[in-house]
């Protein structure tokens, strides 16, 4: 937790405002029982008015700069949490932007979102208690003993055999619920993980009718989460009627030796109204401890969450050195290259791939669900770097070129098409912040999606609901593409991105790349022979490896796998009979 400090820093005045103006708060209620002891004994008693209402009106003035001082702790640790919060929040988006495909892997997306959230929350929230209670109670029971201590030491004798009990009952606590905390916030990772995917599948979970199946899982994960929550609650139900026993047999101890004492004349009713007031305040903020030991607990757990993401390495990185020199070509070659993804074991995803591509290229690649297509594309971006072998573009290995200026020379539109709140305009011009509107409306038609975009009511500024949901998956892929293709790339990567729109439609995109991006090496993935028949090179993976390699009546002349393909196709379009 103390690594997380460092977020502290840039607010380090109002974090030190924050106790000084506690301290202020604290001393005026300490000394606030001496006063009310002296107005009984020496005003009361002796029938003082005047003592009364001086010390009466002395009482009221400490309570308002007391109350000043509250509220300045109070704003100041406010203002320090919340900035605190808001800096960790950011640090670790930041992390997570950085991470590549291999650590996204690792970390779950719903653990990753409670992170963001509820485990910075913890964390926020215990910085406020460390600046107010933690300030409060240490000073306010301190202190509350030293008057103690001054007005009657046998009373302090007391505390010798309370003070015990409760450390013993608090760390007993503790150890208990450190455990539970952890438990909480992995059952909350799952509940946000089975809401995660059901919103995100609503569509195919309404197709099948799978709503109570759903809502049964969910109830699960809910119900996982609600009895962690109680069994670490019932330590809390525990401790306050601990606390409260001790706290009340402490004050019946100080009413029955105090009122002796009063009997005998050691010491002054007023006093021992004080002793009863400072014993009070002592065991409240021995429970104000408590309270913020418990917290401390449960916040390790989130800082030691969020400690993990923030420590992880991102798998690629630039290495020393790495030349930020643009790519002004685009040949592409694959040298003896092999992939595994993490926990797959000895199973290697791609072996061995060899193949060379020229500047301005069109590569096509097709291949069984599970053939390695998209990991070998993902693997140009540096998404994932391989396992062995290179990657070399312009004849200069990945490795040693910047990320950005990979990722700058490429554009990759993946299976998946993700669109985000926002207008259409917007959503094209991910692809390039700066590009006119002329732009736009060209990488529009390009991509065939001009027409239907000026169909809509609002046409380029239309607005898009979350991912896209108000349009087609045609419609969803053709806008992809388009902000794909806008920055005009050196390489293009298309990952079976047609696979929604029909073959006139996918004809008429391909007729409109061709013309544009003949200076762009471009590599599509596709499940139809249609989409890359005119393609410069096709090649053909099977179990990651590339078992065919040629033009396309190469291939039907002397692939298998390719002829299955090709003539399998032909009959379901009803060109060949059986």
């Amino acid at each position: 937790m103390v690594k997380l400090l460092k977020y502290l820093k840039p607010y380090w005045r109002m974090a030190v405002l924050a106790p000084l103006a506690m301290m202020v708060e604290v001393s005026c209620d300490l000394i606030q029982p001496a006063m009310m002891s002296k107005i009984v004994d020496q005003g009361v008693a002796q029938g003082d008015l005047a003592l009364v209402m001086k010390m009466g009106l002395q009482m009221l003035g400490v309570a308002m700069v007391g109350l000043l001082g509250g509220w300045g702790c109070t704003a100041a640790s406010s203002v320090t949490s919340m900035n605190f919060g808001a800096d960790l929040r950011n640090a670790l988006y930041r992390k997570v932007q950085e991470f590549s495909f291999a650590n996204l892997d690792q970390f779950k997306t719903e653990s990753l979102i409670t992170r963001l959230t509820n485990d910075v929350m913890q964390i926020q929230h215990l910085v406020m208690m460390m600046l107010r209670m933690m300030v409060r109670a240490p000073l306010l029971c301190v202190g509350s003993m030293v008057m103690v201590a001054v007005i009657n030491i046998k009373m302090a004798l007391i505390l010798v055999v309370v003070l015990p009990v409760l450390f013993f009952t608090v760390s007993f606590i503790i150890r208990k619920g450190f455990p539970l905390f952890r438990l909480v916030q992995e059952k909350l990772d799952k509940v946000n993980g089975v809401m995660r995917e059901n919103l995100s599948g609503v569509r195919v979970v309404k197709a099948f009718v799978r709503g109570d199946y759903e809502k049964k899982r969910f109830a699960k994960a809910n119900d996982d989460l609600i009895a962690i929550n109680l069994k670490a609650s019932r330590l809390m139900i525990l401790m306050h009627p601990l606390m409260m026993t001790i706290m009340n047999l402490s004050i019946l101890a100080v009413l029955w030796f105090g009122g002796r004492q009063v009997a005998y004349g050691s010491i002054m009713v007023g006093e021992l109204m004080a002793l009863i007031n400072y014993f009070s305040r002592i065991l409240f903020s021995f429970m104000m401890v408590t309270f913020t030991l418990l917290g401390i607990s449960r916040a390790k757990v989130s800082a030691d969450r969020i400690n993990e993401v923030l420590a992880a390495q991102a798998a690629i990185t630039d290495a020393p050195g790495a030349s930020a020199e643009p790519i002004r070509q685009g040949s592409v070659l694959f040298d003896q290259v092999s992939f595994r993804y993490q926990g797959s074991g000895e199973e290697e995803a791609l072996k061995e791939i060899n193949l060379k591509v020229e500047p301005g290229q069109v590569v096509g690649i097709l291949g069984a669900t599970g053939s390695g297509k998209s990991t070998l594309v993902h693997l140009i971006p540096r998404l994932y770097d391989p396992a062995a072998g290179r990657i070399l573009i312009d004849g200069r290995d990945l490795r040693t070129i910047k990320l950005m200026t990979i990722r700058a020379a490429v554009s990759i539109v993946l299976q998946d098409t993700i669109l985000f709140s926002g207008s259409i305009k917007e959503n094209i011009r991910w692809g390039k912040a700066d590009a006119t509107d002329e732009e736009v409306v060209a990488a529009a038609k390009a991509a065939q999606a001009h027409d239907f975009i000026m169909r809509l009511p609002d046409g380029y500024e239309t607005q898009l609901g979350q991912r896209g949901v108000n349009l087609s998956g045609g419609q969803k892929q053709r806008l992809a593409i388009a902000r794909a293709i806008i920055k005009k790339p050196k390489i293009l990567i298309l990952d079976d991105s047609t696979s929604a729109v029909d073959m006139r439609t996918e004809y008429l995109i391909q007729r409109a790349l061709k013309e544009l991006m003949k200076e762009t090496t471009s590599f599509i993935i596709a499940q139809r022979v249609s989409a890359v028949r005119d393609a410069d090179q096709i090649i053909i993976l099977d179990g990651g490896r590339i078992v065919g390699h040629g033009k396309h009546e190469e291939l039907l002349q002397s692939n298998p796998i390719y002829q299955e393909i090709y003539y399998s196709q032909l009959e379901k379009e009803g060109v060949v009979n059986g």
